[in-house]
Formats: C-alpha cells, sequence, structure tokens
C-alpha cells in the first residue's frame, strides 16, 4: 500500500518533470502573443506613461502673482493726495483699496467720496447721507500678472 503510493508519486514526479525539460511546442507557440504583449508592449506602454508623467510634472508654467488690489493715491497739484469718487480709501494711509473694502489693511475704517454729490461717507454705508444716492461697491475680480518681465527680460515688453 505504501509502495504503490510512492510509486504514484514517482510517476507524477516523472510525469511533471517530463513536461518542463520536453515541453508542448504547440502550445507554447499558441502563447506567443501574449509573450509580444507582456515582453515587449508593456515595458512601452510603461516607458510612454513615465515620460508623459515626467512632461506633465516639469513642464514649464508661467508664474503668476496676485495683483495687490491696494494702490497708492495720486498726488494732485498741491502735493496732497487726490481720492477718486466712488472708490474706498484711508486719507492716514494715502492708499485707495478695491470696491467693496471696508477695512485699511492697518484696520482703520475706510471712506468712499459720493459721486453725486462728493459728500465723504464711511465705505460700510450704501446709501450717502447728503444726496440719498443709492450705490453698493462690490470686489472686482482678483487680477493676475506675471511675476516677474517676459522671458527675454525688460527689454522684450
Amino acid at each position: 500500500m505504501i509502495i504503490d503510493q510512492l510509486e504514484q508519486l514517482w510517476t507524477g514526479l516523472i510525469d511533471l518533470s517530463s513536461k518542463l525539460v520536453i515541453p508542448d511546442w504547440g502550445s507554447l507557440v499558441g502563447l506567443l502573443p501574449i509573450f509580444l504583449v507582456v515582453g515587449v508592449l508593456g515595458p512601452l506602454l510603461t516607458l510612454l506613461a513615465l515620460a508623459w508623467f515626467l512632461y506633465v510634472v516639469r513642464r514649464p508654467r508661467l508664474a503668476t502673482a496676485y495683483r495687490d488690489p491696494r494702490r497708492p493715491a495720486p498726488l494732485g497739484d498741491d502735493g496732497r493726495p487726490a481720492f477718486p469718487v466712488g472708490e474706498p480709501y484711508s486719507p492716514s494711509e494715502a492708499m485707495i483699496y478695491e470696491p467693496g473694502a471696508t477695512r485699511s489693511a492697518s484696520g482703520d475704517q475706510l471712506v468712499v467720496a459720493c459721486p453725486k454729490c462728493g459728500l465723504v461717507r464711511p465705505a460700510v454705508q450704501d446709501i450717502c447721507g447728503n444726496c440719498g444716492l443709492s450705490f453698493t461697491l462690490r470686489p472686482s475680480t482678483i487680477t493676475i500678472h506675471p511675476a516677474g518681465p517676459p522671458p527675454g527680460g525688460a527689454a522684450a515688453a
């Protein structure tokens, strides 16, 4: 009984080794397209995907920065700042702020001159106390610009 089992095990090992030593060439030739896909197209597609990834990571990008919504007030003929009507400004800083701003960078309350009568009022009020003009200051869109000169230097601009 044990001898029969050992004989079966030995016969199974010989059959397995004969398949490894003497392969079935017909079935191996049938597997050739799979070997080509795995061995040739696989590495080519991998290299193509890697090249695309490196391009996406390393491609040059336009360096941009946000424009400061504040700007200095222009000086009038008398040398004092001239503030435009309808835009919030800070008289202590002599800076004009974006529409919709109510506080300066230092925390002071901004004021705005009425476009109709010229009365200066706090920027938080929507209605002029003198003429009754109602206008709401809304923030403008965020403007971005290149962070530095164009390629080729400032002379190219």
